[in-house]
């Protein structure tokens, strides 16, 4: 009975489900009809606008063409009244004439009769009914204007609903990722004259191949594109990969989207690490400020916290590829080493990072350095970090360190440093982020992982992360290889 019982309950919830299931495709194909009302009606205003449009024009056409008849037929009418009234003026007075030489052909007086004669050869010498012409000056043919609209109405006849632009095809060949900017190219599968524009979607992701349905951030969307490539500008790589796709678009329609391309936008992304800075540093995210006033009142509490750890932790303890080991791991640095590392630590590759500082900020140092590094201990006084210093007291200085040996550098500081870290090549290069100049090279072999280090007084820093190798970099980097330049005194063979 209870088996029965519960078989029954299960045969019911199966029903119920289904019932759920048809009520909500009975719900979608009501909401689809409607929807098909609505855009039949929208169509079919699109149509009238289109055809009044047409008549709109046929009549401006029709109106122009027959004004140009009617000053055709007005000039003619006007020049043949000209002609009649001169024909009507010179038979005027060919008949007074006429009328004149056959009184004088009654004269009987020789004298008079001559003198009459005389006077009717001249006048009919002077005639104007000699003098005017007999043809039209204009013909009655009005041919020259008629219309012929055999081809329009053919064309007219031909015209059918605009056919939807098939889908793009993406030339992956032709896409290019570089300096944080991914050039996408592509082509339709045949010509179409009636393509307006293109509209490119591009979405990042974390995941490889197919674009996923669930757990993908929206696509942002490019419109109005005239040509068959774009290059999309100033991006942050912040995931492993980014999907791209493309629409044509005609003037009323657009297409399918085309296949979605996958591309790899590879990059360093980091945070600062809030848990183990100094207590003088308020950090969020990429962004460190000098805080003269932080950790007054959890000084005792964070103090008992770390007698209770160890100073210098172990470097077997840095299987730190994921962001989340990095955190929570170390003591918080404290006393002067005013420091911050970032959450991420770098085991092979190349990497590149930029850093600004604000204009008021009077002391930073910028670097990397490994695990082991004390909470009294700061960047480029050790030999497992090293660094570029800035110190904008009385004088603005520019330095590199290490091992605590310092190199003054000649060069002017620049707005934002550049950091380019060769892992496996053993290279710690810095450059003007603007310019691309070399600022200073430490050449090394890292034995351990490495984490982006920054040391901060009065004042703020800004890291940016999510970026790709500039290809200036590259370039200088490939033809710095091979030369020690002159900072070997600060290297150190860890």
């Amino acid at each position: 009975m209870d088996e029965q019982r519960e078989t029954l309950q299960r045969i019911v919830s199966t029903l119920a489900n289904k019932n759920d299931e048809i009520h909500n495709f009975i719900d979608m194909l009501n909401h689809t009809i409607k929807n098909v009302q609505v855009n039949s009606s929208n169509v079919i205003s699109g149509l009238d606008e289109e055809f009044d449009g047409l008549y709109s024009i046929l009549d401006e056409m029709k109106g122009s063409m027959a004004n140009t008849i009617q000053q055709e037929e007005a000039h003619k009418i006007q020049a043949l009244q000209d002609q009649l009234s001169q024909c009507s003026n010179a038979l005027e007075s060919s008949e007074e004439l006429l009328e004149l030489a056959a009184q004088s052909l009654d004269i009987k007086d020789p004298v008079e009769f001559l003198k009459a004669a005389r006077q009717i050869k001249d006048r009919v010498t002077m005639a104007s009914a000699f003098r005017i012409s007999l043809k039209p000056k204009v013909s009655d043919s009005m041919t020259h204007l008629m219309v012929d609209f055999a081809l329009e109405k053919r064309m007219l006849q031909a015209v059918k609903f605009l056919p939807v632009p098939k889908p793009p095809e993406i030339d992956l060949a032709a896409c290019l990722v570089a300096d944080n900017c991914i050039t996408v190219s592509w082509k339709m599968p045949e010509e179409d004259s009636r393509i307006d524009h293109f509209v490119l979607e591009y979405r990042k992701t974390n995941f490889d191949g197919l674009p996923r349905v669930k757990d993908e951030q929206r696509w942002e969307l490019i419109d109005y594109i005239k040509a068959t490539e774009y290059t999309l500008s100033g991006l942050k790589f912040d995931t492993k990969y980014i999907n791209v796709r493309v629409q044509a678009c005609n003037k009323a329609v657009a297409g399918e989207y085309s296949d979605p391309v996958t591309l790899e936008t590879k990059a360093f992304v980091f945070s600062l690490d809030s848990t183990s800075s100094h207590l003088n540093l308020k950090v969020e995210d990429t962004y460190v400020e000098w805080d003269p006033t932080g950790g007054k009142g959890q000084e005792k509490i964070k103090g008992k916290e770390n007698k209770s750890r160890s100073g210098v932790p172990s470097p077997k303890r840095t299987s730190i590829s994921a962001r989340s080991s990095a955190r929570g791991s170390r003591d918080r640095f404290t006393g002067e080493s005013y420091t911050v590392l970032g959450d991420t630590a770098i085991e092979s590759g190349q990497h590149y990072w930029e850093v600004r500082a604000q204009k008021d900020c009077k002391s930073y140092s910028v670097g990397v350095t490994y695990r082991n590094m004390g909470k009294f201990d700061q960047l480029g006084k050790t030999n497992s970090s090293w660094c570029i210093h800035i110190n904008n007291w009385l004088q603005t200085t520019l330095s590199a360190k290490h091992n605590n040996k310092t190199k003054t550098l000649d060069i002017p500081v620049p707005d934002r440093i550049g950091v380019y870290c060769d892992f496996d090549g053993g290279q710690l290069a810095f450059y003007n982020a603007n310019s691309k100049e070399l600022l200073h090279t430490f050449r090394t072999k890292f034995t351990q992982p490495l984490l982006p280090g920054f040391m901060i007084w009065c004042g703020g820093l800004t890291v940016s992360t999510g970026l790709q190798v500039p290809s200036a970099v590259k370039t200088l980097q490939k033809s710095e290889n091979g030369l020690s330049g002159s900072t070997s005194s600060l290297n150190n063979i860890a």
